[in-house]
């Protein structure tokens, strides 16, 4: 790829920033206060904030010490510990991106329902017919070529930040001590196991917020300077766990947690709303609508970036690696965006609520995160990519921070999502196979196949609970 097709650190810092201020920032203020009072709150966003900023630290150390792994996310776990646990990490991102590309249709066009009733919770016909065409006119922007689909999301980057520095603004003048103080650790006070429920509860909520965070490391294949990937990694990280931190805790000094957690999606729109009137929900809702614009493209790139990089590792079958005459992934593409009409369709009939959506793409990156930081964490241990006498002691605490959060938070997503993610994960496998089949390679190797079937348990075990409504989406 020539240099001018090249992205620089500035459009980097943007995919980094626009793929996590999606849809989720906005609602932040009842997703948070769901089920945590203001104390819990805080220390959900303290423990975010010290993983987030180890796992991001650990995807810029990984990116200097192995930049020849180009993939990324995907590339650190095949590394470190072999094809399979490498693939399904693939995979796991690439499910997590779609998924969350379907939750920010949901999103969208219930925030259009507050000018549009037409569009209800943005899981009717309306909706779907609307998320539909939508979906078609961003693939069409994407096949022609990464580097002008990455443009446009610098743009509606910083023009979404608009709404949400205002917000933050605002409420900072409508603040209330007494109201953030209110029941601040619940109407019971202060108990360790109730602590613990509550700030269990904002762990999927602060890791739908955060996804996106390795965006620069996806595409480092098509950085103009290596140590960029890294920088606008942590420049990014910051900057958005800022301005997260200001509007769920301001929120919570404007309206009470009962109040807040009983808001409708997009619930800064009625906060807003409540200091200013109608006029703030007007330019909140446009603000969401606009930020969420750009996340889909984002992460539409993301997701397409995925199976083709795997695919020309061989991890994936040869056909995902074909591109178009622009040079972007147009197999992944289709089969990315075929597969997101499929589920706008199952939205539909099943009538999933945008939480739930965002719940099952949290889940699913768990594994890419997890096996991201173990690597970190291998490395610094086995002193590889380290010169003779070189310290390894900061890498090593930050390889164990970022793995002991990376376990919180599968301790966190619950046994339901868990096994409902399972039955994703399952029909992967059949894709690794064909991969391998072409490679001329086994398909599996020692604990492998074990791995494979366990998958395979839990998908089967799934779909029948599901059959049966004992979980639900």
């Amino acid at each position: 790829m020539s240099s001018d097709k090249k992205l620089g650190l500035f459009s980097l810092t943007a995919v980094v920033v626009g793929s996590m201020i999606g849809g989720g920032a906005f609602n932040l203020p009842s997703d948070m206060a769901a089920g945590a009072n203001s104390g819990a709150v805080i220390i959900g966003w303290l423990i975010t904030g010290i993983g987030m900023i180890a796992l991001a630290m650990a995807f810029q150390n990984l990116a200097v010490r192995k930049p020849e792994l180009e993939g990324g996310i995907y590339s650190y776990a095949r590394a470190g510990f072999g094809e399979f646990l490498g693939f399904n990490s693939a995979w796991g991102y690439w499910v997590s991106a779609w998924l969350g590309n379907v939750a920010y249709a949901t999103l969208f066009f219930s925030a259009l329902n507050y000018f549009f009733p037409v569009f209800g919770q943005g899981n009717n016909l309306a909706s779907v017919i609307g998320a539909s065409v939508l979906l078609w006119l961003v693939h069409a922007l994407v096949l022609k070529g990464v580097k002008e689909a990455a443009i446009v999301n610098l743009v509606t980057t910083i023009a979404k930040l608009v709404p949400i520095f205002l917000f933050i603004i605002v409420a900072l003048f409508a603040f209330k001590v007494d109201v953030f103080l209110l029941d601040f650790w619940g109407k019971g006070g202060f108990s360790w196991s109730a602590l613990q429920e509550q700030v269990k509860s904002t762990m999927l909520v602060t890791l739908w917020v955060f996804i996106g965070v390795e965006g620069a490391v996806v595409l480092s294949g098509r950085a103009k300077e290596r140590k960029d990937v890294g920088r606008a990694t942590v420049l990014g990280l910051l900057g958005t766990l800022g301005i997260y931190i200001l509007i769920s805790v301001l929120s919570l000094g404007i309206m009470s947690q009962p109040q807040l957690a009983e808001l409708e999606a997009p619930s800064m729109a009625y906060v807003m709303e409540t200091i200013v009137g109608k006029w703030g929900a007007v330019v909140i809702n446009l603000g969401l609508v606009l930020s969420l614009l750009g996340a889909w493209l984002g992460w539409t790139l993301l997701a397409a970036e995925i199976p083709y990089v795997a695919a020309k590792d061989g991890v994936l079958p040869k056909w995902l690696a074909k591109e178009n005459q622009n040079g972007s992934p147009s197999a992944s593409l289709w089969l990315t965006n075929g597969l997101i009409q499929a589920f706008i369709l199952v939205v539909l009939f099943a009538e999933s609520t945008y939480q739930a959506l965002y719940s099952m793409a949290g889940v699913a990156i768990l594994l890419p995160y997890l096996f991201s930081a173990l690597y970190q964490l291998k490395l610094a241990y086995t002193g590889e990519s380290y010169e003779a006498g070189e310290s390894r002691a900061k890498d090593l605490i930050l390889g164990i921070i970022a793995t002991l959060y990376a376990m919180w938070l599968v301790y966190a997503a619950g046994l339901d999502y868990l096994l409902m993610v399972s039955v994703l994960y399952a029909p992967g496998i059949l894709f690794y196979l064909k991969a391998r089949r072409e490679q001329g390679e086994k398909a599996f190797k020692g604990y492998e196949f074990g791995l494979a079937l366990f998958i395979l348990a839990a998908a089967v075990v799934a779909i029948i609970l599901l059959a049966t409504g004992t979980i639900a989406p």
